[in-house]
């Protein structure tokens, strides 16, 4: 798998993709943040709890307001991956399924460990952030996929029989690699989201998300961006599933008024391919992306994959400033969450500054190391 890096970078380029990165992982976390607290809910619950027009704002979580879950851990640890997988590149091996599989284990020791473990030398920054060492209700399927040094792939995919959405809800990342062609993208996707859930409706759906996201950063239309999806899952084996569930989505927007009926509609049970779904309807037909998240998460299904896939949608569509600013300044981990977004801009942008043939930064090594 190469990558190729065709962008030229001017100053006002760099800083649109760094508003978009900022603003895809924010949504992510904005979303699953809003979700979370829902999650074990149907409707009716959310609206005796919450209010008749269901829940509307940041609700306590965790001990406080604007917790999110082990969907942003995993997005952030998808993010490391990535820097990590390009600064590796310089020492000759380039597997990037491999940078990620390592990134994601470091993730499952934050769920076992009390704290980080400096010992650890190889483990760089993000896996020594303590917020970090918190249970937020992962799934069996990600406990499984990431808790051995066995790295589930295509061929022979972890846990073949999950249909969940949590593969999909950490694959916005892939899609911010905007100087990569869009079937690259995709099968670097599918790829990593086989290590935890090797169902095709699951790792298909994973990778239509990454190309919709990578359409968005790249400047297209959100509209333009499924057609794209579209294209290239037509050429994958059992994509239909995942095809018809964005079909309909594009043909829900043209059903009357945006209802919970039609959000709990379209992500039907649950799978992947349905809170798929129901992302991108509630980014398509939300009057802004406070409205398109509140729509996303009040519904009996998981509302806290349905939040973070449409934050991350909505953010790599409008950048950061189009985010709630009054949810953002209540988030958790968001100092983390902005030095990571700007590392990988960053090393996207001027990667060959920072390491290679020419000299490397030792602070940029020790932050990402080699290992």
């Amino acid at each position: 798998m190469s990558a190729t890096s065709g962008a030229v970078w001017g100053r006002a380029e760099q800083q649109d993709y760094r508003s978009r990165v900022r603003g895809t992982l924010l949504g992510v976390a904005v979303g699953d943040a809003l979700g979370g607290p829902a999650d074990p809910l149907s409707l009716e619950e959310i609206r005796a709890a919450y209010g008749p027009e269901g829940l509307l704002d940041l609700a306590f979580g965790h001990g406080r307001r604007g917790t999110v879950t082990h969907h942003t851990q995993l997005t952030l640890f998808s993010v490391d991956g990535l820097i990590r997988a390009q600064v590796r590149r310089d020492t000759g091996a380039w597997h990037p399924p491999t940078d990620l599989h390592r990134a994601y284990r470091r993730w499952a020791a934050t769920q076992r460990d009390w704290g980080p473990d400096e010992r650890r030398k190889d483990d760089g920054w993000l896996a020594r952030e303590e917020w970090l060492y918190a249970r937020r209700d992962p799934t069996r399927a990600l406990l499984v996929g990431f808790g051995d040094d066995a790295m589930g792939t295509l061929e022979a995919p972890k846990n073949p029989g999950e249909l969940g959405p949590e593969a999909v809800a950490r694959s916005a990342p892939f899609g911010l690699l905007v100087g990569w062609e869009p079937q690259l993208v995709a099968q670097l996707a599918v790829e990593c989201a086989a290590q935890s859930h090797g169902h095709p409706l699951a790792y298909l759906s994973a990778g239509a998300y990454a190309v919709i996201v990578h359409a968005l950063a790249r400047g297209e239309s959100l509209d333009g961006a499924v057609q794209r999806a579209l294209a290239l899952l037509a050429a994958r084996p059992g994509h239909q599933p995942v095809s018809d569930a964005l079909q309909h989505a594009l043909g829900a927007v043209r059903q009357g008024i945006p209802s919970p009926t039609r959000v709990e509609e379209l992500a039907g049970d649950g799978t992947a391919d349905g809170l798929l779904a129901a992302s991108v309807y509630c980014a398509l037909v939300g009057e802004d992306v406070r409205h398109g998240l509140c729509l996303a998460v009040n519904q009996s299904g998981p509302s806290a994959a349905a939040g973070a896939l449409t934050g991350g949608l909505l953010g790599a569509l409008h950048g950061e400033t189009a985010l709630p600013p009054g949810w953002l300044a209540e988030l958790e981990g968001r100092p983390t969450m902005l030095e990571l977004a700007d590392d990988f801009a960053m090393e996207m942008t001027q990667g060959p500054a920072l390491h290679g043939p020419a000299g490397s930064s030792p602070g940029w090594l020790a932050r990402y190391p080699r290992a």
